[in-house]
Parts: C-alpha cells; structure tokens; sequence
C-alpha cells in the first residue's frame, strides 16, 4: 500500500508537470487565425443582372471569394447564407455589374493624369488660348522634377472646337522658349509644338510632310506653325517624347489610370493601341499581380507587332491582364477634321481645298496585308474608322480576309465608326463586324459638327445606335479616354439622350433606351472581349466584378442620367473604390 501511494503520487506530479508545460508551450507558440472565407451578401436596393433584352432584378446576390454563388430572393439568400456572409445593405441604391471598357486607352489616361489639363468645360477650365497658356504657365511652375526626367512641358486635352482660335507655335513660345512644350489635341490625333519643341524633333521647312499625316504650315511659307496632325504629331509622341517617359513614371501612370477608370465604375479597362512602352508597363504590373482591373490590351500593329505574341496573349487573363489582338488606325479624327470622309467637309480647314474630305491612313493594299496578318494568326483585331472612306477600306479589306480565311466568330471590331452609313451597317452584318460606337461626339462636339464639320444632315447620323439596334447589331459604346474622361455616366446620358452642349438633339431617331445603354457598358461589352461566359451579368458562376449607382438609371428621366454617381466599385469582391 505504501508503494501504491508513492505510484500515485508521482503520477499525479507527472500529470501537473505535462499541463504546466503544454501551458507553457500554449504561451510561447501563436496559432494561426483560422482562413475566413470572403462571403458577401448584397440587398436591399434595385439589383439589375443585365440578363436579357428586357430588365431583371434579384432581391439579393451572394459572392464567395469573388465569385457569384447566388442570385434571388432575399429570403433565400438568408436562409442559407445568414450567419455566414457579411451583409451589406444597399440602402436604396442600385447595384448592376462592373462596367467594361468597349474602348479606351487607360494606360494614356494615366498620361492625362499627370499632364497640365487643357480640357475645356465641364471637363477643365481651357476654353481660351490665354486660359491655355496660363494653366501651362501654372503646371509647369509646380513640375519642374517632371520636365528634368522628361525633358517636355505637356499638356493634354485642348479642343479648338471650344477655343477662340487655333492655338500655334508662337502661343506655346511666350510661354518658354527654353523648355520643349507639346499640347495634344484632346482628339489624340493633333498636336501643338513649341519652337524648342520643332528643334528637337527636326522638323523644319524643308520636311516633307510624312505619309498619313501633315506639318501645318505658316501661312505662304513652308515654316512648320507647330500644328501636326496624324502622323507628324504620333511621330513626335512615340520618338521624341513617350521614350523619355521612366518605367517608374510609367508604372504610375498605369495606377491613376486605373485608379480613374475605377471611380467611374469600370471593373474591366482596355488598352486599345498599346505602344512597346506600354506593353512593357502593364507586363511589369502583371508579374508582379499589381493590377487594380482586368486590363485588355490591344497592341498597335505598326509600331508594336511583336507585343501581340507576348505570352499574355490570349482569352485567359494572367494577373489581370491579357492581350487580346491588335489595333489598326485607317484614318484620324472628325472634331480635327482628319477623318477620311467620302464628301467633303462641311467647313474646310483653312488653306485646304474646297473638296478637301480628310485623308487615309494607308493604302487598300496595306489594309488588307495587316488584316490578313491577324486573321491567320487568329488574333481579334480592331480597326480605327471615323470617316466613311475609312469604313469603306475596312469593310474591303475584312470582306476578302473572310473569304481568305474563312468567316468564323473572330468578333471583328470597328473602332467609333462614326460616320457608318446605312450600306455599310450591312455590311457589318453581312462580315460579322463589331461596332463599338462613340455617342459621347454628340455631347463634346455635336454642335460643331453640325455648324462645321459635318453639316446637320451628317451630323444627326453620327453613331447610329438605333438604326445598328434595328438591323440586329449588337454594339458597345465608350469613351476613347484620354480623348474625354473614363465617364461610364456621360457615356450612358449621350448614348440615351444624345443632347449637345447647347441641348441640340443631335439625331433624335439614333437614341437608345436607358436599358439598351447600359446592355453597351456591360453585357455586350464582354461579348465583344469573348468575355461574355464570365462577365457582363449578375449570374451565378460569374465574376463578382460590381458598380453601385446613386439611382436606378431605368427609374429617371433621361435628362436626369447625368447626375447619376458612382458610390461604389467591386472587383471580384473586393471594394477597389468608394466614394
């Protein structure tokens, strides 16, 4: 018995000594939190899905780990997932999905970003040559550390459409002669270069204009007035001013794209003529899973071929990033009366010829040799087209590459195909072309184009939504940002109403309803992209890629749609922007 107790005795001791020590080992050892998965429940205000031709709502949507799990009522949403998903109540507001870029440039928008803003109102103050000058003055007093790694003052966004005249060389010299200064129309298309600037370049009175492009001249000399169109201007961009740009400084710039194209509700960005600096940026963010959006970038075929058989290249998106084919340009811009165009323009240029109707960009021949180049090797290609010459070089050269190589679903893209005729939106039918429209001319520039560029007649066709709509066309409508800001709401207001800045109607029988504006910004927009398996709509087994709006733009007037706000930004279930 003695014995016994001694046993018992050191098995009771043996017992605390093991609990002290797993105390001790509890204290000195953290546990890890246990993985809590992203559950999302949204309600309680109008959840639009964009499935169908007519409007459907859900009560309730439930996102797990950025995928939709469940759309319906919100009792069955509770029932199941109360407990288990974080509950976010809408509050009135309107939820529909992200919007997706049917054309813009985001990585050019991070350009605009960081360059003197030209714009005039209601975008920025330049409405004036003297307000030009000014806000250049004040930007470049406050960038001296961009103009040293640069080497160039820029500014971005003039449009002489709002200005009292067409600014020049001597206008951006009283300004500095010392530092090299380029304003960029807000077209994209056209520049301003000072005399420092016409230095470096080497353009002089003895250089020739190059093909597809022109060197504005002083008036009965050959002296360059600074004015560069087309050509010329893109020159100057990609040789003397873009390979100045730092790869730090053009990481930036891809953020405040981003991070602009995010606040207007787009969940999905294009690139949509990708230069070899470009390409080089947004590969940089994707090995390093730094991307804000889904960025599609459609490589320019001229200067960036070899960027389309990047390993991005493809329907599969790596890091948030893909290149989805190449981008053709066949002519420039109407606003800047560079627009190839069958007739002439309404108002001429100054020392144009009364039959001057714009020029192309290249030859049928050549045309033809870069279309075929995607076609064979099965890259979707997009086509700049804004006069109807321009259309009709395209359609030409589409119609033999689909007997070439067969008419298969390449969803072939037509870039704002502005001034697309009746003929030619058969065609489109006919050779499976993809319209991706550009209705926000009729706010910017509708009354210019009917007292200048076009004539009324022409002007009320521009963009014919309705009449695309009615021939069974299905089509996208964008921003062509930096052209005008990322707004996903002017888009939306300009598709529907088509009001100018005077609120001249311009082509009351081309508007769309609010339903059939918002079908361009999402469903249709991931068609377009070969997307439309996972995103475009709130279905189950898609991408929780969001927007939240003040209102219901199918609740307003149409006059209203401008007003509307973004609240809201969710990427694949996550809030990337809030206001």
């Amino acid at each position: 018995m003695k014995h016994l107790k001694y046993i018992l005795l050191a098995l009771v001791l043996l017992s605390l000594s093991c609990d002290n020590s797993t105390s001790k080992e509890k204290e000195s050892t953290p546990v890890a939190e246990p993985y809590k998965l992203q559950l999302t429940l949204y309600h309680g205000g109008d959840i639009v899905t964009m499935a169908g031709e007519e409007p459907k709502y859900v009560e309730a949507v439930v996102q797990r780990e950025g995928q939709i799990i469940f759309t319906g009522t919100k009792a069955d949403a509770l029932a199941r997932f109360e407990g288990k998903a974080d509950l976010v109540d809408l509050e009135g507001r309107t939820m529909l999905p992200g919007f997706i870029d049917g054309h813009g440039h985001v990585f050019n928008v991070g350009l605009q970003a960081v360059s003197a803003n030209l714009l005039p109102a209601p975008d920025g103050d330049g409405n004036s040559v003297e307000a030009l000058q000014q806000i250049l003055t004040d930007w470049i007093a406050k960038n001296q550390d961009f103009i040293n790694t640069t080497g160039w003052a820029i500014g971005f966004g003039y449009d002489d459409s709002q200005l009292d005249r067409y600014p020049t060389k001597e206008d951006l010299d009283a300004i500095s002669t010392e530092i090299p200064i380029i304003i960029i129309h807000q077209s994209g298309h056209l520049s301003v270069v000072n005399s420092k600037g016409l230095d470096l370049v080497n353009y002089t009175a003895e250089t020739e204009d190059p093909k597809g492009g022109k060197i504005r001249r002083i008036s009965g000399s050959n002296e360059p007035n600074g004015v560069l169109e087309e050509v010329a201007h893109f020159m100057v961009l990609l040789t003397g001013v873009l390979p100045n740009i730092t790869p730090e400084l053009q990481d930036d710039m891809l953020v405040k794209g981003q991070e602009l194209y995010a606040s207007f509700g787009y969940t999905t960005a294009q690139e949509g003529r990708s230069t070899p600096d470009g390409s080089a940026t947004m590969e940089r963010a994707a090995e390093k899973d730094a991307l804000l959006l889904d960025i599609v970038s459609y490589v320019d075929i001229l200067s960036n071929r070899k960027g389309a058989d990047s390993k991005y290249q493809g329907k599969t998106y790596t890091n948030k990033y893909r290149v989805g084919g190449v981008k053709l340009n066949l002519d420039g811009s109407p606003q800047g009366k560079t627009a190839w165009l069958s007739h002439p323009y309404h108002i001429v240029p100054s020392g144009e010829p009364k039959d001057y109707h714009g020029y192309e960009s290249m030859t049928d021949e050549e045309a033809y040799k870069h279309v075929a180049d995607a076609y064979e090797n099965n890259l979707q290609i997009m086509a700049h087209c804004n006069g109807d010459s321009a259309i009709d070089q395209y359609i030409k050269a589409v119609k033999k590459a689909n007997a070439e190589f067969g008419n298969d679903d390449r969803r072939t893209i037509i870039i704002h195909a502005q001034t697309a005729r009746e003929d030619q939106l058969d065609s489109f039918v006919e050779e499976k072309i993809w319209p991706s429209f550009f209705p926000m001319h009729t706010f910017y520039w509708g009354d210019y184009h009917v007292n200048s560029v076009l004539g009324k007649e022409r002007a009320y066709k521009i963009s014919p939504t309705n009449t695309a709509y009615k021939k069974g066309l299905r089509f996208t409508s964008h921003h062509d940002a930096p052209v005008a800001l990322p707004s996903s709401i002017r888009v939306l207001s300009a598709t529907v109403t088509r009001a100018s800045r005077s609120g001249q109607i311009i082509g009351p029988d081309e508007r769309i309803s609010a339903y059939l504006g918002l079908k361009a910004l999402t469903d249709w927009a991931a068609y377009q992209h070969f997307e439309e398996n996972t995103k475009g709509t709130i279905e189950k087994g898609k991408v929780a890629d969001f927007v939240i709006l003040d209102r219901n733009p199918l609740k307003i007037e149409p006059s209203e749609l401008q007003n509307l706000y973004v609240t809201e930004t969710i990427k694949a279930g996550k809030t990337i922007y809030k206001k």
